[in-house]
C-alpha cells in the first residue's frame, strides 16, 4: 500500500474515533454540584441523614409534630422541590391539626442525588424521613404529578405504614403491563410529538436522556422547556402563582431545584418516572382491607400531560381506590378553588361533596 493511501486512512479511523469519542462525551453529563460541598450550593434549611448516609431537605407546615391529629407526607412533581405549597391550606390546617413535611426528592434543591434512584429507594426515603422526624406508626402520604413515584411507592412497599393515599393529576408510565396496548398508543399520541420522542428515549434508551435534552437539533420535553401542554385555565393559574408580584417568581424557584445538575435531578426523574417500573400500580392488593384507610385518585378531563382515559382505566383496575374526575379541570388540580380543602378532607375526615 502506498504511504500516501496509508496516511488517508489512518487519518480517516482516527477521525472516525475522535468522532465516536465525541459521541460518547455529549452524552455524559457534567458531575452533580452537591449542596455544601466546595464550589456547591450552601444548605439553607433543615435536612435528615437517611439509611445510607445520604441527606434529604425538608420543610415543615401547619401545628407542630407534637399537637397534630394528622400527619403527611408530601411528595412533589416534577422541576419542583419542598417549597411546593399546592395542597397547604393554613385554615383547614389549624382547624385539623394537621402537620406537613414536604422534602425535595434526591438530586433537587439541597437533597443529595441518588444515582440509585428506584420506587422503592424512593418510598424508603419516605419511610426514612417519616421515622427521623417522629411522626409515629403511621402516616399520610400525597404524591403530585410525578410524585407518584413516592405514592405507588408507598403502596407497594411500606403498605404498613400508611394511613390513607392521595394521589393528585398522578404521570402514568405507558408500558405498565396491565394497560391494553391500543389504549396507551391512543393516549401517547395525545401528547405533543416532542414529548412522545423524550418519552420513548427515557424508556428505550435512558443512557441518552440528558443528550436529548440538551441538543439543538431535536426538540425535547416541552415540559423541561417550560412549554409544557398545559390547558388554557393552567396557564391562568400559573401566571397568577409566579406572574408579576409573586412573592417567589418562577425563576428563582427553578434555580433553586436545578442547583445541584440536570442530570440527577428532572433527567433522573424522566428516566425513573418512565422507564422499567419493578412492578405494575394496577397488580397492588388493596392496602386497607378493612377500611381502616382510603386512597384516593385525582385527576382533572382537561389535564394535558397526563391522558384522563389512563386514570380511568387504573380506576377500574384497582375498584378500593376513590376516583375524583373533575370536569374543567387541567394538570394544575390542586390550584382551582375548593380542590385542596376537597383532597385534604376526602383523605383525613372522609367527607367529600
Amino acid at each position: 500500500m502506498k504511504p500516501h493511501r496509508q496516511f488517508a486512512y489512518r487519518t480517516a479511523a482516527l477521525f472516525f474515533i475522535g468522532l465516536l469519542a465525541w459521541a460518547y462525551q455529549s452524552t455524559l453529563p457534567p458531575p452533580p454540584k452537591l449542596c455544601g460541598s466546595p464550589g456547591g450550593p450552601p444548605v439553607t434549611g433543615p435536612r435528615v441523614t437517611l439509611r445510607d448516609g445520604r441527606h434529604l431537605a425538608y420543610k415543615e407546615y401547619g401545628v407542630s409534630r407534637d399537637v397534630a391529629d394528622y400527619k403527611i407526607v408530601f411528595v412533589h412533581g416534577f422541576g419542583s422541590c419542598r417549597y411546593d405549597e399546592s395542597v397547604f391550606h393554613p385554615e383547614l390546617f389549624e382547624e385539623l391539626k394537621i402537620y406537613m413535611v414536604t422534602f425535595d426528592r434526591p438530586g433537587y434543591g439541597e437533597s443529595d442525588p441518588d444515582p440509585n434512584r428506584t420506587i422503592r429507594s424512593t418510598a424508603l426515603d419516605i419511610e426514612d424521613l417519616a421515622d427521623r422526624l417522629e411522626l409515629g406508626s403511621k402516616f399520610y402520604v400525597i404524591g403530585y404529578s410525578m410524585g407518584q413515584q413516592g405514592a405507588w411507592g408507598s403502596l407497594k412497599y411500606i403498605p404498613h405504614r400508611l394511613a390513607g393515599v392521595a394521589l393528585i393529576a398522578p404521570v402514568v408510565n405507558y408500558w405498565w403491563s396491565s394497560f391494553p396496548r391500543n389504549l396507551t398508543m391512543e393516549a401517547y399520541k395525545l401528547q405533543p410529538r416532542q414529548d412522545q420522542w423524550a418519552v420513548g428515549v427515557s424508556h428505550y434508551v435512558p443512557w441518552l436522556v440528558y443528550w436529548w435534552n440538551t441538543q439543538k437539533w431535536f426538540p425535547g420535553s416541552s415540559v423541561i422547556a417550560g412549554k409544557p401542554n398545559f390547558s388554557a385555565s393552567d396557564w391562568k393559574i400559573l401566571a397568577k402563582l409566579y406572574g408579576e408580584g409573586s412573592p417567589t417568581p418562577r425563576s428563582v424557584l427553578k434555580d433553586y431545584v436545578q442547583q445541584q445538575g440536570l442530570a440527577e435531578s428532572i433527567f433522573r426523574d424522566m428516566k425513573v418516572g418512565f422507564g422499567k417500573w419493578e412492578f405494575d400500580p394496577m397488580e397492588i392488593e388493596n392496602p386497607f382491607p378493612n377500611n381502616e384507610g382510603r386512597v384516593h385518585l385525582w385527576h382533572g378531563d382537561e389535564d394535558g400531560l397526563v391522558p384522563v382515559s389512563l386514570q380511568r382505566y387504573i380506576a377500574k383496575k384497582l375498584p378500593w381506590i376513590h376516583y375524583h374526575e373533575l370536569p374543567g379541570v387541567g394538570h394544575l388540580l390542586p390550584n382551582y378553588n375548593g380542590n385542596k380543602e376537597a383532597i385534604l378532607k376526602s383523605l383525613l375526615i372522609g367527607e367529600y361533596s
